[in-house]
């Protein structure tokens, strides 16, 4: 076989260009000492290596998303431990203000503290992050989760919504602790009130207070169903209830509602789940306990739903709305929207009622015309103050009392302790039952704050559990990209040796071998 001279010339020198190559490809490896540089040096390794790349920045984003949530945690948590802080002292005013050695100007001084304390708990619960951002307002963080009304009340703002962030492949986690959670689904134990019907006067011989929810479970299944009720005296030691119905269910009561007639003394009446202090206060004169007390009558029902009503900032005119009543019990549980309501006026005395938000596509539950100043929709007669315009715009949002924040609860307690009680017994006994109601409602607002702490040290421990895991990712993620990419240091610089010796073998054959032409033998 015959090659030319030429076809020589090329075939060496494609051959010394490709192990020129070679070396070369091998002298970057050695000197970055990894095997893969692109794509071309091994496609499916190429491949796999971007695939565990974008694992580890998932991963990396995974640990950035579980500091941020356990900075956010500690700082909920410390807050929430700062308002049962609060609480607790709150407790302890209260159990002074009702001991028997506290006096008017004592109440005073506990009822100014106490309403401090108040101030400092809605500065807690309007906490903000150091981006700013509320703490328990849900999503709407630019919201301060906790509005005073017109009325003293409080008013959750914010919403239910958490927000998430990913942990892990397929694992997230809420960052956040509504207010909601926290504070707004305190079982509120005051829902029943007692009015007396008889006498016209109140005499101060009976004194019954509204009642404390003892059994929610028995107070659910058993108590709205017959209302409103009726208790009699039928004597200083028996009473006798009837339901709505007029059937007599006084065997549900304690002791079948026998009592005690001992003068001034504070006994405890249940029934369906309600707890009620009784006191019998005889007077000088009433020879006869049963004469006196036999006749005194009082109607125990259910508190009724509240609204708590705002007008819009945008309306043209001055009305407002001074009063809401429910008046149609069956349209307001059939229509009125739970999650609030907006009146909308189109002309000065016709409405239209929505669900909240209104949104462009939205449609009236129901509408009217005002009958003397009185707007009713959906069960609900608003009591309208002044002549509203087209356009103008109010809030209704119901309250059914099943739950109370605590704001309205310290509230409610500093307002008992300003009003005078010495030397008036009557005062000092309804005293007594509306800081015992407090009680129970800060019991139950500190009950639902410790849930939420527990949740957030739950949280805390599957962080910890799920950092742990993150980490073994990483590391296998860093062993195996490692694998596929890094170089075995002997095996590069031995393969980089001999590419070099047959480079140098190369050039020394080919100018060997260019030396045997015939012209050099002439």
């Amino acid at each position: 076989m015959r090659i030319s001279t030429a076809q020589y010339y090329e075939t060496t020198a494609a051959n010394y260009q490709r192990n020129f190559n070679n070396a070369i490809a091998t002298s970057a490896e050695a000197s970055s000492m990894q095997r893969i540089n692109t794509a071309a040096d091994d496609p499916i390794g190429a491949g796999r290596l971007l695939k565990l790349g974008q694992q580890s920045a998932a991963l990396d984003q995974y640990s950035t998303n579980i500091d941020n949530t356990k900075s956010s945690l500690s700082l909920q948590e410390t807050t929430l431990t700062s308002i049962g802080t609060a609480l607790q002292r709150a407790k302890e005013i209260a159990l002074s203000a009702s001991s028997g050695n506290a006096t008017d100007a004592d109440r005073k001084a506990y009822a100014a503290e106490l309403g401090q304390l108040q101030q400092q708990v809605v500065g807690l619960m309007n906490s903000k992050d150091s981006n700013g951002n509320y703490l328990f307002s849900g999503s709407k963080t630019d919201t301060p989760p906790y509005a005073q009304n017109s009325d003293g009340t409080y008013t959750y703002t914010g919403d239910q919504t958490s927000i998430n962030l990913a942990i892990g492949d397929g694992q997230s986690m809420a960052t956040n602790t509504t207010g909601w959670d926290a504070f707004q689904q305190s079982i509120n134990t005051s829902r029943t009130q007692v009015s007396m019907t008889s006498p016209a006067v109140d005499d101060g011989r009976v004194v019954l207070s509204n009642g404390e929810v003892g059994s929610s479970t028995t107070y659910n299944a058993k108590f709205a169903s017959g209302q409103p009720y009726t208790v009699s005296f039928v004597s200083s030691t028996q009473l006798k209830i009837t339901d709505a119905s007029g059937n007599d269910v006084t065997a549900e009561a304690t002791q079948g509602g026998v009592v005690s007639n001992t003068n001034n003394s504070s006994q405890t009446v249940s029934f369906r789940g309600i707890d009620m202090n009784l006191n019998i206060n005889l007077k000088s004169g009433d020879t006869n306990p049963d004469a006196a007390i036999a006749g005194h009558s009082f109607q125990l029902t259910a508190k009724p739903d509240t609204f708590n009503t705002a007008r819009s900032p945008g309306n043209t005119s001055t009305a407002v709305i001074t009063g809401s009543t429910v008046t149609d019990p069956v349209a307001y549980n059939n229509a009125f929207p739970a999650g609030g309501a907006v009146l909308k006026f189109t002309s000065a005395t016709n409405f239209d009622l929505y669900a909240a938000p209104v949104t462009s596509d939205s449609r009236p539950v129901s509408s009217g015309t005002m009958v003397g100043g009185n707007a009713t929709a959906a069960g609900v007669t608003f009591a309208v103050g002044g002549t509203p315009a087209a356009g103008d715009q109010f809030t209704a949002q119901s309250n059914n009392h099943q739950t109370q924040n605590v704001l309205d609860t310290l509230g409610q307690m500093v307002t008992a302790m300003s009003v005078p009680i010495d030397n008036d017994p009557l005062a000092k006994q309804k005293f007594q039952a509306s800081i015992d109601s407090g009680l129970n409602n800060l019991t139950s607002a500190t009950d639902q704050l410790g849930t939420a702490i527990s949740s957030i040290g739950a949280r805390g421990a599957t962080l910890d559990d799920q950092t742990t895991t993150n980490q073994s990712l990483s590391l296998a993620n860093t062993t195996t990209q490692s694998s596929i990419r890094d170089s075995d240091p002997a095996e590069v610089m031995t393969r980089l040796t001999l590419q070099q010796t047959m480079l140098q073998a190369a050039q020394l054959a080919f100018s060997k071998i260019t030396s045997l032409g015939l012209f050099n033998k002439i």
